[in-house]
């Protein structure tokens, strides 16, 4: 990997004498995600945690005396924008990246990252490929603060198994890294436990007429439906299953923590199960930062804490590092334990998330909560 250029070098100011005085630039940092598009909700998480986080870390003295500076890339879980969108974050001088959302756009932006000498840590990518290409590369700058597919898909199964034995299931996928690799899991872990599906199919991303899909469930005797895939799909899937008369229960993964789930599924929702990690805006470390955000009339959701994590982590391994480099870093990283807004946080060789923990979350009444 190339020397990291931190951008940090002291500038010289003139007062208002003439005397020159010794300063340091800003350190840029950045998320990206989708921050339009029909997955912008996630987006929006995403800057809001890294504009809090910056907004504490600065007011607390920021990073080695450094002020952090926030640029923000659209890359609309789109593969090809996502390189785009990351080669122009290392054109500004980012030195981390706190993104991207979609695996789809992670795992080819990383590529990016990791030729220029840039740190990038996802709050919400749970490919496996992700870290496992980057180890086999020899890349040491990929990290997520999320959990993987093969744990929360292994979750999953093992709840259908227990609260659903001897239902047909049908596994459903939207084709992208994140939903075809989650379904992939879940589906591995049913046939493993002598479980396996009634139906595999899968659809794409954008679509909005799903009765054809829905009626094959009905004609098939389907009882449990798992969807890899996001909300938007999703939740028309759930409306329409409701509105031909499909009786069966549906389960999916954390791309479904979004309160504009409700918005299209309406009443059709109730019962909707997905697998997300304890809720961390309960988490008695995120307290006096939930209440902030909630002062300004925001509910951290989703991924916005998991963003505001990658950020702290990032912070406290270059305080330890005592720069901004990134070989320096990614080892402070890996060697670390870190105390987040999340709990506290350890990172391994691949640089995933230490002992990462799945539950069950239920809609009910327009809004979600883990299952008791």
């Amino acid at each position: 990997m190339k020397q990291l250029k931190s951008g940090l070098a002291a500038v010289a100011l003139l007062a208002g004498l003439g005397v020159a005085g010794a300063a340091h630039a800003d350190i840029t940092i950045a998320t990206a995600g989708p921050m339009t598009g029909q997955y912008a909700a996630f987006g929006e998480q995403m800057k809001r945690g890294a504009e809090q986080a910056i907004k504490d870390i600065n007011a607390a003295g920021g990073v080695n005396g450094e002020m952090l500076k926030l640029e923000v890339g659209d890359d609309a879980c789109d593969p090809k924008q996502a390189v785009a969108v990351a080669n122009d974050l290392v054109n500004k001088g980012v030195v981390f990246v706190a993104g991207h959302f979609c695996s789809s756009s992670s795992i080819p932006a990383s590529a990016v990252y990791a030729d220029s000498d840039v740190l990038m840590m996802s709050p919400a990518s749970t490919n496996p490929a992700l870290t496992d290409e980057a180890a086999e590369k020899g890349w040491i700058n990929v990290f997520r603060t999320c959990g993987r597919d093969d744990y929360q898909g292994a979750t999953a199964s093992k709840y259908i198994m227990d609260k659903f034995p001897g239902k047909k299931v049908a596994i459903l996928h939207d084709k992208s890294a994140y939903g075809k690799g989650l379904a992939d899991e879940t589906m591995k872990g049913l046939e493993a436990g002598g479980a396996a599906p009634a139906m595999y199919e899968a659809y794409t991303q954008g679509d909005k007429d799903f009765s054809a899909l829905v009626s094959k469930m009905k004609s098939e005797g389907i009882e449990v439906v798992y969807i890899g895939g996001y909300h938007t799909e999703a939740g028309l899937i759930i409306r329409q299953a409701a509105e031909q008369g499909l009786e069966a229960t549906f389960i999916s993964g954390d791309a479904q923590n979004t309160a504009e789930l409700w918005s299209i599924t309406g009443e059709a929702g109730e019962g909707f199960l997905f697998t997300f990690a304890p809720d961390p805006r309960n988490k008695a470390e995120a307290a006096s930062v939930v209440e902030e955000f909630k002062a300004g009339g925001y509910d951290p959701e989703g991924y916005t804490l998991y963003t505001y994590a990658a950020i702290q982590v990032w912070a406290e391994a270059v305080k330890t590092a005592g720069g901004t480099d990134t070989e320096k870093v990614a080892e402070a990283v890996r060697a670390g334990s870190f105390p987040t807004v999340l709990g506290t946080l350890g990172f391994d060789a691949k640089g995933d998330v230490k002992d990462p923990e799945y539950v069950m979350y239920e809609w009910s009444n327009g809004n979600y909560a883990e299952q008791k």
